[in-house]
């Protein structure tokens, strides 16, 4: 019967491989393009993303930091962190800038 788990797992794993290899490949087109996080606290950083871990810690280079505005119509004035990391714990969401995005589409294309 361990024969057959043995046989078995190589298969999974492999299916597991391939399926992080896709997040990777993901993640690795993102590199250096702009994200939007908002955090639980309110805040939202601005900035390059430039690495991850396995706790989905961020690190955003040239991060800028945005407070929650009572009055929804001033944004005030962002102050600048610099390079900035995000615990994973801390995010609530991630947004991709659409123009980072058309860059890489535009990037690949041939004529």
């Amino acid at each position: 019967m361990a024969t057959m788990i043995e046989e078995n797992g190589p298969s999974i794993h492999e299916s597991e491989v391939s399926s992080s290899s896709q997040a990777r490949q993901k993640l690795e087109g993102l590199l250096n393009k702009n994200m939007r996080i908002r955090m639980t606290d309110g805040r939202t950083l601005v900035g390059l993303f430039l690495c991850t871990d396995r706790d989905c810690n961020v690190i955003l280079g040239s991060a800028q930091e945005f407070l929650k505005s009572t009055d929804t119509f001033s944004q005030g004035e962002p102050r600048v962190l610099g390079l900035a990391m995000i615990p994973g714990h801390h995010v609530v969401s991630i947004e991709v800038e659409a123009d980072s995005l058309d860059d890489t589409q535009g990037f690949g294309a041939s004529h």
